[in-house]
């Protein structure tokens, strides 16, 4: 057993909502004998509980769970090469964590999961992590990528749009790069938007469909004219970071008659659009690593 290769998982949970968990995804996690978890201090505990709640429902034997905290990142930097420099800097660090506890935590021969929100493959930084440790060469370990529903596709249909229309492209950007700009003749899906980069794009016939926390208890979902539900956007953006000390949103623009669909689809205007309460799990805890079994 002591030669065996070590085995990593990544998995992909989807949006909020613990419906969203695959089949793919249950069995993957039935796989593992630990399972990795990075805090992001204690404003974000929901997120942590949430994963807890999913490995109760799903799992049937003992498992266990080591965490560890997310390093800080200085979100300060904006502008290109600081802001890649300020990103790199984080996933360095990141990496060293996550190196430290595949060695000290995953026995040669085992298999291990880090339960990742969404689908790894969209903004996440997961996999680069990974590469970058099996790049460093002390410590050997296989991983695989079992997709999730990303918070994209959560969007879209809680929303009840297409992300494309017939014969038109989509263009997946973060917010801060929406003010460098961008294809004219797409529709465009914005993530990572901190800033509320939308706010400077009215007047110019955009339609809108947002969402926040979609997929969990605290979904907020908004569609319709830019210029007319931008206001309120910011204004539910502002009241939910205060209530939650975080925000995690997306939205769809596209342009066209109340934002109508190529297809004929629904404009929106009967689009699910309401803010739900603040309920959601919460955890207290101290900092450091800490394994749990599920009894």
């Amino acid at each position: 057993m002591s030669d065996a290769p070590r085995h990593i998982l990544v998995i992909g949970m989807g949006a909020g909502d613990p419906d969203h968990l695959t089949l793919a995804a249950v069995k993957a996690m039935r796989r593992a004998d630990v399972f990795f978890v990075l805090g992001k201090g204690r404003e974000k505990d929901a997120l942590t509980r949430l994963r807890w709640d999913i490995l109760d429902e799903h799992l049937t034997g003992p498992y266990r769970v080591v965490e560890a905290e997310d390093p800080w990142r200085d979100r300060t930097q904006q502008d290109g090469g600081r802001y890649a420099s300020a990103v790199h800097d984080w996933r360095h660090r990141r990496a060293d964590i996550c190196e430290r506890l595949i060695v000290e935590e995953l026995a040669p021969g085992r298999c291990g999961a880090f339960l990742v929100w969404g689908d790894p493959s969209l903004y996440d930084s997961t996999l680069a992590i990974l590469e970058d440790i099996r790049g460093r060469g002390t410590v050997e370990f296989g991983y695989e990528v079992i997709p999730g529903i990303s918070s994209v596709s959560a969007l879209a249909a809680r929303h009840r749009v297409t992300l494309n229309r017939v014969g038109r492209p989509v263009h997946i950007t973060p917010g801060r790069r929406l003010a460098q700009g961008f294809p004219e003749d797409c529709d465009l899906v914005v993530m990572l938007d901190g800033h509320e980069s939308f706010t400077h794009l009215t007047g110019r016939g955009w339609w809108i469909h947002w969402g926040a926390y979609v997929g969990t208890p605290d979904e907020i979902l908004v569609s319709g004219p830019l210029d007319e539900v931008a206001g309120r956007i910011s204004r539910l953006r502002a009241e939910a970071r205060e209530r939650h000390g975080w925000i995690m949103d997306t939205y769809l623009l596209r342009r066209g008659p109340d934002g109508a669909d190529d297809t004929g689809a629904a404009d929106g205007k009967d689009a699910a659009d309401g803010a739900n309460g603040t309920g959601g799990a919460s955890r207290t805890g101290g900092a450091g690593d800490a394994d749990r079994t599920n009894p």
